[in-house]
């Protein structure tokens, strides 16, 4: 499978953005789906995942501001981030588990296929 991930680009702090993942090459709607985002010098943290049964898990950091959801006939994977802060800036990369359906992992090692990351800069 390939992920291609859009959406990403410069708001202000307050504004908001749409991210887009759309998976293609295999069954798209059988694994959990993720969004993860990075700083330089840090680890890729878990921003937002979804199982297949629409089962979903948020960063305590984005809850109440973030909603990821799935559209499995597009194949593709959505993260609405509403109320931006500068300290949401990272690069973000859409991920897939495919040896899990239901389980959501917050380890990046459990991930085994990665989109290209579109960055998301908040300005305060």
């Amino acid at each position: 499978v390939q992920l291609q991930a859009s959406g990403g680009g410069l708001v202000q702090a307050g504004g908001s953005l749409r991210l887009s993942c759309v998976a293609s090459g295999r069954t798209f709607s059988n694994y959990v789906m993720a969004w993860f985002r990075q700083t330089p010098g840090k680890v890729r943290e878990l921003v937002a995942a979804i199982s297949r049964s629409g089962g979903i898990h948020y960063a305590d950091s984005v809850k109440g501001r973030f909603t990821i959801s799935r559209d499995n006939a597009k194949n593709t994977v959505y993260l609405q981030m509403n109320s931006l802060k500068p300290e949401d800036t990272a690069t973000y990369y859409c991920a897939e588990d495919s040896d899990s359906g239901e389980t959501i992992y917050s380890s990046h090692r459990r991930y085994d296929t990665w989109g290209q990351g579109t960055l998301v800069t908040v300005s305060s």
